[in-house]
C-alpha cells in the first residue's frame, strides 16, 4: 500500500462519510436518531479528515494540530455510536450514565489545547502519527466500554428479530465492526506498535479504506431498505447524480486497488485525472447513447438505487388517468393489470363497504376468491382507529418493514387482518369515514418495497378511494337525473290528464245521482265512475313521483312510524294476511315521518297484494353492527311468500312505469310505488334492495341512517 493509496482512501472517506451523516441528519431533521448519527457519522469524517493532512509533507508543528483533530473526532463519534445503538434497539438510554460520559468527553476535548491528551507526533511510512499523554490511556478505556457496548446492543436486537428488519441491523452492525476495527488499527502506533503481533508485518493504515467501504454498505443499506429510517424518494435528477456517485466510486475502488499493485505507476495527476475523465466520458455517454445505460445491467441498478423509473412511471400514469374512470369494476380491472403485471404481487385484497348490506366485504382479491362478508370489520374496529388515531398514510403487517415494538392499537390492528398474507395495508376514507382497505402482499420477485414504492402506493389508494367513492355518488346522481327526467314528464303529463279528467268526473257524478234504476246506463256509470278514480289516483302517484321533495328531517321513533304504515294498510286491506312486525324497541332516526310512513305502506301493500290469503309478512326492524363512527345504521325487512318475480324483471322493478302486477287493488298504480320508495331512500341517504325467488316469495330491505351527515340534495339541484 503506498502513501497515495492512504491519502486519496483519507480524502474520499471523509467527504463520503460527512455528506451520509449531512443526508441522513437532513432526512430525520430533529429526530433523536439523526442526531446521533451526525455525532457519529461526523465524528468518522472529521477522522478521515485528519488522517489525510496527517499524510501530507507538513512540519511537526502541523502535524501536531491535525492530529488534535483527528482525535476530535475520535472523542465525540463513540459517544453518537453508543446512543445509536440504543435508539435501534429501543432501549431507553440511561442518563445516570451519558451524563459522566458527556463531562468526561469534554474534558478530553478540552485537553487537547494542552499535552495531556497528545504529548507529539512522530513520523512514520504514511505520515505523522501522536504520541499519547496521560488522558489517552483514560480515553481508551472510554473508548472500549463505548465502542463495545453498541456491538454487543445491536447483536443481541438482531437476534430478536426476522426478514429485513435483521438484514438493516446486520448491515449497520457489520459496517460498525468494520470501521471500528479499521480504527482501532490505526491507534496501534500511537501503542507504540509499529509490526503486527505474531506476524512481524509492518504496519497498515487501511483504516480510510475500510471507512470507504463503510459508506458503501451503510448508504446501500440506507437507498434499499429505508436504514436508519431513512425514506428516500428519488427524482429523476437525483437518480441520475447518484448513479454518477456509484461510477465514481467504483472507479475509485479500482484505481485503489491498482495503486496497491503497482504503486509507483500512479500520481496525484493520473489517479484524479482519470477519475475526471471517466465521470465525463459516462455523462456525454448518457446524453448520446440513453439506451447504452439501460440494456444491461438494469436489475442489479434497481437493487441498488432501489428506485425503479419504468413501472414507477406506470403507477404514475395510472394515478393521472383515474380521473377518466366511470365504471368501478373497470378501474379494478385495471388497477388488477397494474398491481399484478406491473407491480408483480403475488396477492391482494381490496375491502369495501358493501352499501347495500351495510357490511365490509372483500370485493375483489387475487388470486381470485369468492366475495367474502367481514362482520367482524366496523368503524371503530381497531385497524380504522388506527389510521384515525396516529394519522398513518399506511400499515406494516409484516414487522421486517417496522421498527420492534408499536402501540398496542397498531397491534390491535395487525391482529384484527392476521388471517390475510398481507404486507401493508392501505385505508380508503371519504369525509373521515373509514369505507375500504387495500391490502397488498409481497412481491413476487421476493424484493422489499422502496419507500419510493411505499410512497407511490400511498398516492395510488388515496386516489383509488376518491375515484370508487366518486363514481359511488355519480352513479346515484345519475339514477337522481333519470328520476328527475322521468319526474318532469310525468308532471306535465298527469297536469294535462288531470286537467282532462276533471269536467268528465264531475259530469259521471252527476249522471250517476240523476240516473234512474231503469236506464241503461246504470250498469255502466259505476265501472267508469271506478276506472276515473283508479286514473286519478295514478295521477296523484305521478305528481308525488314528479315533485321536488324537501324532506323536513326531525328527530322521531322509526318503529312507531313502521307501526303506523302497518296499521294504514291493514285498515285498507280486502284479504285474510297476517302482518307480523318485530322491532328491538325505541329506535331514534332522523327521517321525514310522512315520507317514511308512506315508504312503509307502499311496500307493505305490495308484499299484500303478492301474499295468498292466509299468509304471513314478516316485518323486522333491525339495528345493523356499526360500520361507520358518526352514525348507527337500521335495517326494515319485508318479507311475503308470494308469487315472486322473475330473475328477468327482477332489475326493472325500481323504473318508474314498469309493474309486474296484473292484479291488486284499485289504486295500486301503474309502475311507480317502488320508483317513488327509492326515491324516499335516496332522499334520506340510505339504499334500497330487492331479492326474489319465484314462487317462494320475496324480501325487501330498507337501509337508513340515524343522522343525515349533511344537508340531502334535492333531486332538483342533482
Amino acid at each position: 500500500m503506498n502513501k497515495l493509496l492512504y491519502e486519496t482512501a483519507s480524502l474520499a472517506a471523509f467527504v463520503i462519510n460527512l455528506a451520509l451523516a449531512l443526508f441522513v441528519f437532513r432526512s430525520g431533521v430533529g429526530s433523536k436518531l439523526g442526531k446521533a448519527y451526525l455525532f457519529w457519522g461526523g465524528g468518522v469524517a472529521i477522522w478521515n479528515l485528519g488522517a489525510f493532512f496527517l499524510s501530507q509533507a507538513i512540519g511537526p508543528v502541523s502535524a501536531l494540530f491535525w492530529d488534535k483533530i483527528l482525535f476530535f473526532g475520535c472523542i465525540i463519534a463513540p459517544i453518537g455510536l453508543f446512543q445509536l445503538a440504543f435508539l435501534i434497539s429501543q432501549r431507553p438510554i440511561p442518563s445516570w450514565f451519558m451524563r459522566p460520559v458527556y463531562v468526561l468527553h469534554t474534558l478530553f476535548a478540552l485537553s487537547l489545547f494542552g499535552d495531556s491528551f497528545i504529548a507529539g507526533v512522530r513520523p512514520l511510512k504514511y505520515g505523522y502519527w501522536g504520541v499519547p499523554g496521560h488522558f489517552f490511556w483514560v480515553y481508551m478505556a472510554s473508548y472500549c466500554v463505548l465502542l463495545t457496548t453498541p456491538v454487543i446492543f445491536l447483536w443481541i436486537t438482531q437476534g430478536k428479530l426476522q426478514g429485513l428488519s435483521r438484514t438493516r441491523i446486520r448491515a449497520l452492525l457489520l459496517a460498525i465492526v468494520l470501521i471500528v476495527i479499521a480504527g482501532s488499527n490505526d491507534m496501534l502506533p500511537l501503542l507504540g506498535i509499529d509490526y503486527y503481533p505474531f506476524f512481524y508485518w509492518p504496519f497498515y493504515p487501511f483504516g480510510g479504506v475500510i471507512a470507504v467501504v463503510y459508506v458503501v454498505i451503510v448508504g446501500y443499506s440506507t437507498l434499499q431498505h429505508q436504514l436508519l429510517d431513512v425514506r428516500v424518494a428519488l427524482g429523476r435528477a437525483a437518480a441520475d447524480l447518484l448513479r454518477l456517485g456509484f461510477l465514481f466510486m467504483i472507479g475509485l475502488c479500482l484505481l485503489l486497488f491498482l495503486a496497491a499493485i503497482q504503486p509507483d505507476k500512479f500520481n496525484y495527476y493520473s489517479f484524479f485525472g482519470f477519475q475526471a475523465v471517466l465521470l465525463v466520458s459516462a455523462i456525454i455517454a448518457a446524453v448520446l447513447f440513453p439506451r447504452l445505460f439501460g440494456q444491461t445491467g438494469e436489475s442489479l441498478e434497481r437493487r441498488i438505487l432501489g428506485d425503479r423509473f419504468e413501472y414507477h412511471d406506470q403507477i404514475r400514469s395510472f394515478i393521472a388517468s383515474m380521473q377518466w374512470y366511470s365504471d368501478t369494476n373497470l378501474l379494478l380491472s385495471d388497477l388488477h393489470e397494474l398491481l399484478t403485471k406491473t407491480v408483480r404481487v403475488r396477492s391482494y385484497e381490496i375491502i369495501l363497504l358493501d352499501e347495500s348490506a351495510r357490511i365490509f366485504t372483500v370485493f375483489r382479491s387475487f388470486p381470485n376468491q369468492p366475495e367474502n362478508q367481514m362482520a367482524e370489520l366496523k368503524g371503530d374496529s381497531p385497524i380504522f382507529r388506527h389510521f384515525q388515531v396516529n394519522k398513518s398514510e399506511y400499515l406494516t403487517f409484516n414487522i421486517a418493514y417496522a421498527t420492534p415494538g408499536g402501540s398496542p392499537l397498531e397491534r390491535e390492528a395487525r391482529n384484527q387482518l392476521k388471517q390475510f398474507t398481507a404486507e401493508f395495508c392501505f385505508p380508503f376514507f371519504f369525509e373521515e369515514e373509514p369505507f375500504g382497505l387495500l391490502l397488498l402482499g409481497e412481491k413476487a420477485s421476493s424484493d422489499p418495497y422502496t419507500s419510493t414504492d411505499l410512497s407511490l402506493l400511498v398516492s395510488l389508494s388515496k386516489n383509488l378511494g376518491v375515484m370508487i367513492n366518486q363514481i359511488r355518488m355519480k352513479t346515484q346522481i345519475m339514477q337522481a337525473q333519470e328520476l328527475e327526467l322521468l319526474g318532469r314528464m310525468s308532471r306535465g303529463m298527469a297536469h294535462d290528464l288531470n286537467n282532462l279528467l276533471t269536467p268528465i268526473w264531475t259530469f259521471l257524478q252527476l249522471s250517476h245521482e240523476t240516473a234512474s234504476s231503469s236506464d241503461l246506463n246504470d250498469d255502466l256509470l259505476p265501472v267508469a265512475l271506478r276506472n276515473i278514480k283508479t286514473m286519478r289516483a295514478y295521477i296523484r302517484e305521478a305528481l308525488f313521483f314528479s315533485e321536488n321533495l324537501r324532506p323536513d328531517f326531525q328527530l322521531g321513533r322509526l318503529d312507531v312510524v313502521v307501526g303506523q304504515a302497518v296499521d294504514l294498510v291493514r285498515a285498507k286491506m280486502e284479504k285474510s294476511v297476517d302482518i307480523l312486525v318485530s322491532s328491538p324497541g325505541e329506535v331514534l332516526v332522523e327521517m321525514d315521518e310522512i315520507l317514511i310512513q308512506r315508504l312503509i305502506a307502499n311496500i307493505v301493500s305490495n308484499a299484500v297484494d303478492a301474499s295468498r290469503p292466509g299468509s304471513t309478512i314478516h316485518i323486522e326492524l333491525i339495528r345493523l353492527m356499526k360500520a361507520e363512527m358518526n352514525r348507527d345504521w337500521l335495517r326494515i325487512r319485508v318479507v311475503d311468500s308470494g308469487e315472486g318475480i322473475r330473475p328477468e324483471d327482477l332489475n326493472r322493478v325500481f323504473t318508474p312505469y314498469f309493474t309486474t302486477k296484473n292484479r291488486g287493488d284499485e289504486e295500486r298504480g301503474f309502475g311507480l310505488g317502488l320508483a317513488i320508495c327509492r326515491k324516499i331512500v335516496h332522499l334520506h341517504g340510505g339504499n334500497l334492495n330487492i331479492a326474489s325467488q319465484v314462487k317462494k316469495g320475496t324480501t325487501l330491505q330498507i337501509d337508513l341512517p340515524s343522522r343525515q351527515v349533511k344537508p340531502p340534495v334535492s333531486i332538483a339541484a342533482l
